[in-house]
């Protein structure tokens, strides 16, 4: 049985109270203080002051800690809106939010569905919005979202960390590299990239974010309303 269906252990009376809930919560501060490599079931268990194989009646291994948190995590993702377009921009900027406040959670994005009852629920809401949209078409447009998604947040979390490794935030890394890219440019070797740079609107993060949604949105709908539009002209 998954960890979704198996009933935790009856309670005993013991000195530490200990529950799946218990264990995720610690496991989650501990990830959002120093990061994935600072959970393990020992280090989980000694911020819960009992001992690790106390947690193995509760899950079966690290795995499942991973999924518990993650499935945690998509508490927080709850996609709302009137239609489909409002939902899907919900999923997404709901999920960014949750990786900016869990920064491991990015790294555990992806790869196959979360199965977890609220990463379920979240599904259930996207699809339902999704309904008049044709079967066959409902997970690319999802999965499109999540890459988008996956792929943005991954980026911001990158900076994020890079910041913090070398102690220069971001106009302060593109001061250092400044005169190596006039002198580049110089060169006459790159003029577009260079009429890019020093000409178009230098947007922060959430600009970026919410033109680019737009732009995949903008697209989705456009493919939609044709398939929509020839469906309603046979």
């Amino acid at each position: 049985m998954l960890v979704w269906e198996r009933p935790e252990p009856p309670d005993r009376p013991v000195p530490a109270p200990l529950s799946r809930e218990r264990i995720v919560r610690a496991a989650i501060q501990l990830a959002d203080a120093d990061g994935l490599d600072a959970v393990s079931l020992r280090k989980v268990a000694t911020a819960l002051d009992v001992r690790p194989m106390r947690l193995y009646s509760y899950i079966a291994g690290k795995d499942e800690l991973l999924d518990l948190m993650v499935d945690a995590a998509y508490a927080e993702i709850r996609p709302v809106g009137d239609g489909w377009r409002e939902v899907l921009r919900s999923l997404a900027e709901t999920t960014r939010r949750a990786a900016h406040e869990h920064e491991w959670l990015a790294d555990l994005l992806g790869g196959r569905p979360q199965l977890g009852p609220h990463a379920l629920a979240s599904g259930e809401t996207v699809v339902a919005a999704l309904g008049d949209v044709d079967v066959d078409a409902i997970m690319p447009v999802v999965a499109s979202v999540n890459a988008y998604v996956i792929g943005a947040v991954r980026r911001e979390i990158a900076e994020r960390r890079a910041e913090r490794a070398t102690g220069m935030d971001e106009k302060r890394w593109q001061a250092a590299l400044g005169p190596y890219l006039e002198r580049t440019f110089a060169t006459g070797s790159f003029p577009t990239l260079a009429t890019v740079v020093r000409d178009a609107a230098h947007l922060d993060a959430d600009h970026t974010f919410r033109i680019g949604l737009d732009f995949l949105l903008d697209g989705i709908e456009a493919r939609i309303s044709g398939v929509l539009g020839g469906v309603s002209d046979m």
